[in-house]
């Protein structure tokens, strides 16, 4: 990619809230991943979230956070240059990598609900997603991404059904190798997991205005969701 196309990228995630860039990563290290991936959480993890939340906000998902745990293989992808350029592309010059958390979808959860990663009253304050996938997402698997474009310019997520359906959401299937940008004031979320498991790495980012725990109050249709104090505080 040239200085212009990490240009062209940001221009488009600015307009539209998210950027889809299919067959971004090595198929290889894809795979290396994915087995590591597997290896730490076998076919059927334990939900790490108390009951509460995932009654309420519906993401059926088992978060991994590998770097924390002394996992140096994420830090291959974390560390790949045109990753960082089309981040400083996206969020200026003065941008901090936040962690790198790996999810993962049990076969029948109902994926999540749609949420914002972090409140949108302050435009200054968000972070971005940088979603890597190291497996096929499919029709007859499920877990398809759902995202409302420029969703991210439209303030909080209103009050409504937790899986409805908009006329001008998008539905994006990535692929191994794929990678989703995505500001966390955009609306999204995930389909329901029919078959097998499904599994996202989010190497989330921030600018160097946000605050490090810009993403610890996560934004649901129903309430928001403070994850350091385990509670509903809106």
């Amino acid at each position: 990619m040239t200085a212009n196309d990490y240009k062209a990228v940001a221009k488009t995630f600015w307009k539209q809230g998210y950027v889809v860039i299919d067959d971004f990563f090595d198929e290889n290290l894809m795979s290396t991943s994915q087995s590591i991936i597997m290896s730490h959480f076998g076919e059927s993890p334990a939900y790490a979230h108390d009951e509460q939340f995932i009654q309420l906000s519906k993401a059926e998902v088992v978060p991994w956070f590998p770097q924390r745990e002394g996992e140096h293989h994420f830090d291959i992808i974390e560390q790949d240059p045109r990753l960082i350029a089309l981040s400083e592309a996206i969020l200026g010059a003065s941008w901090y990598s936040q962690y790198c958390m790996v999810m993962f979808s049990k076969q029948g959860s109902v994926g999540q609900a749609w949420h914002q990663d972090c409140p949108p009253e302050d435009a200054t304050q968000y972070n971005l997603n940088r979603l890597v996938y190291t497996k096929d997402i499919n029709d007859g698997d499920g877990g398809e991404v759902y995202i409302r474009p420029h969703s991210h310019l439209n303030g909080a997520l209103s009050k409504g059904p937790l899986f409805e359906d908009f006329e001008d959401q998008v539905v994006v299937l990535p692929k191994k190798g794929s990678l989703i940008l995505l500001h966390g004031h955009c609306w999204h979320r995930i389909g329901e997991q029919k078959r097998n498991s499904r599994i996202s790495t989010n190497y989330r980012a921030a600018p160097q205005s946000a605050a490090a725990d810009i993403t610890d109050i996560c934004v649901y249709r129903n309430m928001r969701y403070q994850f350091s104090k385990a509670k509903v505080v809106g």
